[in-house]
Formats: C-alpha cells, structure tokens, sequence
C-alpha cells in the first residue's frame, strides 16, 4: 500500500482568472471578390481590418444589398446601427477562441449554462492528477484574515484527502493492467472529495451576439463575484480586440468594491 504523507499540503490561492484570446477568425477577399463581382459590384472596401467585424458588416450588407452605396462613417458607424435597430443575428457571424484559467469548477458550473452560441472543453478531472491543484479563492474571504484560515484549512484538507483517496484507490485497483484505466478509475472517484473551488481551465468558443448577451447578464452588479470577474476581463480583452462589436460597453465602479458593466445597447 502505498505510503501516507501525514503533512498539509502545499496549496496556491488563486485570486484573479488570466483570459486568452487564442483564436479570431479570418475573411477570404479572394472569395469575397468573387461573389461581390458576381453581384455586379465592382469595390467594395471597409476600414476595419478584423475579420469577425468585417463579416459582420459583410452579413448585414448581404440581407440589403447595400454594397454599392454604404453609409458614411466606416465600419464603426455599420455595427454602431446595427446595434441600435437591434439586428443581432449578423452579430452571430463574429466567432472568439478563449482559453480561461484560473477559474474555479463553481463558476464552469455557472459558464456552462450559456449554451446558444457557446462550445466548450473544459479540463478532465478523470485523467488529470488533481494531487497538487490550486483553489479560488473568493476575494471577501482572501481579505479577512480568520475567513481565509477556515477556508484555507479546508481547501487543505480536501486535497490530502483526494491525495490520499487516489493513492489507496490506485492499490486497490492494481489487478487491471491497464495502467492508464487504473488511474483513471481512481481519479475519478477521489475527485468527489475535491470542492466548487478547485481550479479549472475551460476553453470556450462563442459568436458576439452570444458574448454580449453573457456580458451583460454575467458583467451584472447582480452577478456572482468569480463570473463577473471573468465576465469583465473578456470584455476588456474583446473591446481591445473588437471595439466596433464590444465598444459600447462602459464600466462602473461598485459600492461594495469591483466593478460592473453596462450598454445603451441591451438585448441585441
């Protein structure tokens, strides 16, 4: 049987999540070229070199055929109209890649509940060795001193369980020779010990339309903490990214501490 390490785990807090913008989309203008020919137009250009703002404008000309004559003001002016009259179904055509890390299984728990518009793969804790996770830490407990020590002495106790459950239950199940079932069989059932706060990573695919309505339900005053924190580093990354498409947003300083988001541009 395998040998019992009595002593308290070493344990990382995490406090914020790090969001990676991993993937953005690209335009084929040679295909674009063609169909725009086709159409009898001869150019046709917009300013935003982005691709998801570009099909946007590109998807939206499409239901008017407004190719030859467009609006003034560029492709910031096209979506800024889009988002008003609220024709947000273009919007769908705009597709992100992230990676989110340092978030907790409490808050994928509450993610994965936005499924119109979103794909995710989230991290398996069936194969991965859970023996030396780290834990999210809530920001009203990480600040009080006693509150931390609870939640600290806890975390702990969880992941020397969990250490402790796999390593029994990998003896346990030493008569399948397949090395990798062993584990997994293992994993999985000392994972049940294991708590919301675990740390996670999730990679997650979604088209703005199905963004902004995350943000502005999970960017909320009225969010949970942990997924208003994400809520509002995508947006910074997006409005970075695609400001013609997230620009509208403003941010607001909250009573309690933190901050919220808000648009003229609701529900589009």
């Amino acid at each position: 049987m395998a040998t019992v390490d009595s002593s308290p785990p070493a344990t990382t807090d995490i406090r914020e999540p790090k969001v990676y913008l991993v993937g953005r989309q690209m335009v084929d203008d040679d295909e674009l070229s063609k169909f725009l020919a086709d159409e009898g137009v001869d150019r046709w250009t917009t300013d935003t070199e982005e691709a998801g703002q570009k099909l946007v404008e590109v998807a939206g000309r499409l239901c008017y055929k407004s190719y030859v004559k467009p609006r003034p003001g560029g492709n910031s002016a096209y979506i800024g109209h889009i988002l008003e009259v609220g024709h947000g179904s273009v919007l769908e055509h705009a597709v992100f890649n992230f990676i989110l890390t340092g978030v907790s299984r409490s808050f994928t728990h509450e993610l994965v509940r936005h499924r119109a518009g979103f794909s995710y793969s989230q991290l398996s804790q069936r194969f991965v060795d859970e023996s030396s996770c780290a834990f999210v830490e809530p920001d009203v407990i990480a600040e009080d001193p006693e509150l931390h020590q609870i939640w600290l002495d806890t975390v702990q106790t969880c992941q020397k369980a969990y250490q402790q459950l796999a390593d029994r239950l990998n003896d346990k199940f030493k008569s399948i020779e397949d090395r990798t079932l062993r584990r997994k069989k293992a994993r999985e059932a000392a994972r049940s010990v294991l708590p919301n706060a675990t740390e996670t990573q999730i990679f997650v695919t979604a088209n703005a339309r199905a963004l902004r309505h995350f943000i502005e339900l999970r960017a909320s005053e009225h969010a949970d903490a942990e997924i208003r924190k994400v809520a509002l580093a995508m947006l910074k990354v997006l409005q970075e990214d695609s400001p013609n498409l997230f620009g509208d947003y403003s941010l607001i300083d909250l009573a309690g501490g933190g901050q919220a988001a808000r648009t003229s541009h609701a529900k589009v």
